[in-house]
């Protein structure tokens, strides 16, 4: 089985779930509701026809470091020179660098596809992505006109260069060294381990983002500044000049993503130019990872819609077993079972794509909007999707992706199948860009206080609008989700209260259910987002209608069931482990 874009659950997504259509009429003059199926259609071409027959010829044969570099699986030097060529790079980066100047949002669907269809190549847009965003938010003119034509354009990638040995979610721990010379550039020198897309062939330059200290900076994150080091040094007519001293000394052995170079990275006395402020390179940092975040929750969707099409496909084959009305071995699709956990696993791959989409058009509207207020509005709404859109939907891959093994049966365990490649693969993303733990402690942490607490009760206030807007309808199935939907948002408004306040009181409590707190959170705003599915295709044709039906009710009946029964593990389940982490620990 191989991937095919699913145009029109994406398209339905942006459209009415996500609502793109708000950023219509914004600063995104070239945008209109128009563009969105040619475009969705075109990289869909793409993923499905170049990038998914490169998947597991990828894995089998993985990146390999040799004498001269880092180079990239049979085919892969191709498909991104397609890619490229294809404008996919600068899809959503400003008309005035070379990009199209369309919303991050339809970006983000594509890149959807390219996780879907191949997480491994989909890495390296994704890490170019983030340094563009940095650039464009902290870099120099000097550095924005070197650098950002040739990211825009695809023709070089770039990377962010964060974790060393002893340095992984705490950065202040780095010791890579900048030292100051009289040109105004720096001395680079030290270890970054685990950079994704470090090295390879594909492009002629790669621009790494290197967060280093200088000689005399304070202690911790207070005294980390950020650097960009070119592979090649650029001269000032842009041409390429002489190799810096930067170099992969190794590739990290992984349990997926083998097609993905994750390089150990050696900077010996390398040429740098600092980015933003000296020592404040946390911030600089913190625009790559909350662009990053997002992009990490859309491997979860792709990866999630991959293993969906991958086991439905291998239902409708495998022949297992007796049922009514079928001669012989029947597939095993007729199973009850099976279906089950295949509607399982399509109705939470649409949530977790919903979930993405809408954090993506909150972002794009807390640039673009015309007035303050709408603008605010979607920054407290993106900030507050942010973690969950990454933890939710990370997890969610991975879940679903297991579904997909199960399916499979033993044939699921093989390393030669599909299914067993998108497991390994999947795993990572969970601990990609802080990992979930992290999410959950941001969100529960600094989230939830936002504002008075403004960002999460809007969103449940705007969950229990979509459940009175299902119970206005008449409808049986509808008023059925809308009162697993209701319950489901009491249950998230009380566990709120409960967090808000252990938080401020009994902060080690509140931290112990910020996980369970975050799932919970996940699950009644997915449940949300398919109730507003269920009801825009209303009027739709009787297909989508009867999908987005069935996904909705199925989701209420299921995740949402369960939302009232889950408080108690948030609000009671730190007591005792906490009253006996000694005993468990051996903790003093």
């Amino acid at each position: 089985m191989s991937y095919r874009a699913p145009v029109e659950d994406m398209a339905f997504a942006l459209r009415q779930l996500a609502g793109i259509g708000r950023l219509s009429g914004s600063h995104f003059e070239t945008f209109d509701d128009e563009l969105i199926d040619p475009i969705l259609e075109e990289a869909g071409k793409l993923a499905s026809d170049v990038l998914a027959p490169l998947n597991q010829t990828g894995d089998e044969q993985g990146a390999q470091l040799t004498g001269d570099g880092v180079v990239a699986p049979h085919g892969f030097a191709e498909a991104y020179r397609q890619f490229a060529e294809g404008g996919w790079m600068g899809l959503a980066a400003p008309v005035e660098w070379g990009g199209q100047g369309l919303p991050r949002t339809l970006s983000n669907a594509v890149l959807e596809m390219l996780h879907g269809s191949n997480m491994s190549f989909g890495l390296c847009p994704m890490l170019s992505a983030g340094a563009i965003e940095a650039l464009l938010a902290h870099g120099g003119e000097a550095e924005k006109k070197k650098y950002l034509p040739k990211l825009i354009s695809g023709e070089w990638t770039g990377t962010m260069n964060l974790t060393e040995p002893q340095a992984g979610s705490d950065v202040g721990a780095l010791k890579t060294k900048a030292v100051p010379q009289e040109d105004g550039s720096y001395r680079i020198s030290g270890q970054k381990i685990y950079i994704t897309w470090g090295d390879h062939d594909m492009t002629d330059n790669i621009i790494h983002l290197v967060l280093a200290r200088l000689p005399d900076a304070p202690e911790g994150s207070r005294g980390i500044s950020l650097f960009v080091v070119p592979k090649v040094l650029v001269n000032e007519d842009g041409s390429l000049g002489e190799r810096n001293g930067v170099q992969c000394i190794g590739l990290e052995k992984k349990i997926g993503i083998h097609a993905s170079p994750t390089c150990v990275m050696e900077y010996d006395g390398a040429t740098g130019w600092l980015v933003g402020e000296e020592n404040k390179g946390l911030a600089c940092m913190f625009t790559m990872m909350n662009a990053a975040r997002l992009n990490v929750g859309l491997e979860g969707v792709g990866v999630s819609e991959a293993a969906y099409q991958t086991a439905y496909a291998y239902a409708n084959e495998r022949k297992q077993g007796k049922v009514d009305g079928v001669d012989g071995p029947a597939p095993i699709l007729h199973h009850a079972d099976i279906r089950r956990t295949l509607t399982t696993m399509r109705a939470h791959t649409m949530a977790a794509r919903a979930i993405c989409y809408a954090c993506g058009v909150a972002a794009d509207l807390s640039d673009a909007a015309e007035d303050e207020a709408t603008r605010e509005a979607a920054r407290l709404r993106e900030e507050l999707l942010t973690p969950i859109a990454k933890a939710w939907s990370t997890d969610t891959g991975v879940e679903i992706a297991s579904l997909g093994v199960q399916i499979h049966g033993g044939m699921g365990f093989m390393n030669e199948t599909l299914a067993a490649q998108l497991y390994r693969d999947a795993r990572i993303a969970p601990i990609y860009e802080g990992t979930n733990g992290i999410q959950a402690i941001d969100l529960v942490g600094r989230k939830l206080s936002m504002a008075g607490g403004r960002a999460m009760s809007d969103m449940i206030d705007e969950v229990r609008e979509t459940a009175r807007a299902a119970r206005e309808t008449n409808d049986p199935q509808l008023g059925q989700i809308a009162d697993r939907l209701v319950a489901a948002a009491d249950a998230l408004s009380e566990a709120t209260d409960w967090m808000k306040a252990a938080m401020k009181d009994e902060r080690e409590k509140g931290l112990s259910g910020a996980t369970a707190y975050l799932e919970l959170a996940g699950d009644v705003i997915g449940g949300h987002f398919l109730t507003k599915g269920a009801l825009s295709a209303r009027a739709d044709n009787s297909a989508l209608r009867g999908r987005m039906t069935a996904l909705a009710g199925f989701f209420a009946e299921t995740s949402l069931a369960e939302a009232p029964g889950r408080v108690s593990g948030i609000t009671r389940g730190g007591d005792s482990f906490l009253a006996e982490s000694e005993a468990l620990f051996g903790l003093s």
